[in-house]
């Protein structure tokens, strides 16, 4: 079995090691989560509620700690990390608030006595998570799962082990009962037979299209309900009535933030060529705001990539779309030194054959492509193999919601950044994947939609 390493990315340095759950331990773990969902999935309504509750009070009481942990093992910076923890409290509290109302029969008129719609559990589900926000994108899985009456199995990214533990403390000390919330230690190579074990009910999946495509195949095989959510390359359209100081900045945060690491973070520019140059020296006015230091001050508003290899392949998307004819505006070169940084990069003159705005970029990239009119816009943005989110700025705001409806994404942000919300549905199309989380949408995805006729 392959050792674990949790390495802190600011400074290299090995923080812990950890060895993979034996086959037994394995076992043992699905066979508490099937165990329990038996019983979970009879409890009552008020029972979820009050275990949610008490999840969102020690997620905000341990916050300190935890932000600590998630900056120390994949270099957020710790502002970044606090609010990552606050959302998951918040969205364990909209689980619990809104149970009663998700879980309600649906009484539908029919020719019976009485027909209506219910949503029992599925049983367990398995949910393997990235290291890119490994507290919320595990808790985004989990509250609704848990809230329907499923038990969750966490098959976390290797390099976040400590947090994948966190968050199984996080439940244990909040008193949820064994089996409801577990963590499986083991490598990615182990995750196909996990699938196919009989204990597994459903199985929840977010990182990249590649892999997503592997695990599909293999929930597939098995007849596995399952969701993907993917890559992405959300273009972030400028129109030439946007207000350009207020897109700038929401630019930077959309593309800075996390060190760029997201699969809804802006990647591609499109702005028209009208306000281009106005839009393109704002954001590198932006860009220089976002100050590289250590991730544990709360001054730092750029912390390190999360693994060299994730850096080495960013500067080579970076490389290449220079040598294919884009302008380099500031960045684009890695940080000397300890630790695995990059600097904010703007990247002008970008074509859409180009490597930066044909490929995902999963980094401090921004890829600005000069267009003529909105038509060429929307041509461009909807260009790609991708369907995650999409922003677009407008002063027009009709104008922008009608243009919404044009672009073929899972989310579209007029004049905001794309972000997710627990009221709201969230996933893809295309290459991003399908099924929905979050919202009722999401709670629905892992419940058994059961009609019950009485004649």
């Amino acid at each position: 079995m392959t050792t674990m390493y949790s390495t802190n990315p600011a400074n290299g340095e090995i923080l812990n090691e950890f060895s993979p759950h034996s086959d037994t331990k394995l076992d043992e773990q699905l066979t508490l989560a099937y165990q329990r969902q038996r019983e979970w999935r009879r409890s009552a309504v008020v029972e979820r509620q009050a275990l949610l509750g008490r999840v969102a009070q020690r997620l905000r009481s341990g916050r300190e700690q935890l932000a600590r942990i998630i900056t120390l093992e994949m270099g957020k910076p710790i502002e970044e990390a606090r609010a990552e923890i606050e959302k998951c409290a918040m969205t364990c509290d909209f689980y619990a608030e809104n149970a009663p109302r998700f879980l309600a029969d649906e009484v539908i008129p029919s020719n019976a006595r009485d027909s209506r719609v219910v949503f029992d559990a599925l049983g367990v589900l398995l949910a393997v998570m990235p290291w890119n926000y490994p507290f919320w994108q595990a808790i985004r899985a989990a509250a609704p799962a848990i809230t329907v009456g499923n038990t969750v199995v966490l098959k976390h990214a290797a390099n976040v082990p400590q947090c994948a533990l966190a968050l199984e403390q996080v439940f244990r000390e909040a008193e949820a009962p064994a089996g409801i919330f577990g963590t499986l230690l083991i490598e990615s190579s182990r995750v196909a037979a996990v699938i196919d074990d009989a204990r597994i009910a459903a199985v929840t999946f977010t990182g990249s299209t590649p892999v997503g495509r592997t695990l599909a195949q293999q929930a597939g095989h098995a007849l596995k309900k399952h969701v993907l959510e993917l890559g992405g390359s959300d273009p972030f359209i400028v129109l030439a009535d946007a207000d350009i100081p207020a897109a700038a900045r929401a630019a930077a945060k959309a593309r800075f933030s996390n060190a760029g690491q997201s699969c809804i973070s802006a990647k591609r520019f499109i702005v028209e060529e009208a306000v281009a140059d106005a839009f393109v020296d704002a954001l590198v006015i932006e860009a220089r705001a976002y100050a590289i230091g250590d991730p544990l001050l709360d001054s730092t508003k750029m912390g390190p990539m999360a693994r060299d290899n994730l850096r080495e392949d960013l500067h080579a998307q970076v490389e290449a779309t220079i040598d294919e004819g884009a302008t380099l505006r500031i960045g684009g070169r890695p940080v000397d030194g300890k630790g695995y940084f990059y600097p904010a990069t703007v990247l002008d003159h970008v074509e859409a054959g180009m490597t930066a705005a044909r490929e995902e970029t999963f980094g401090p990239a921004a890829a600005v492509m000069r267009v003529p009119t909105v038509q060429v816009a929307l041509d461009i943005a909807n260009g790609t193999e991708f369907g995650l989110g999409a922003a677009l700025w407008t002063a027009d705001v009709a104008r922008g919601q009608a243009l919404a409806r044009e672009i073929d994404a899972g989310a579209v942000f007029v004049n905001s950044v794309v972000a997710s919300d627990p009221r709201l549905p969230f996933g893809g199309i295309k290459q991003s994947g399908y099924g929905r989380e979050l919202g009722v949408w999401g709670l629905r995805e892992f419940a058994n939609v059961k009609t019950v006729m009485t004649s």
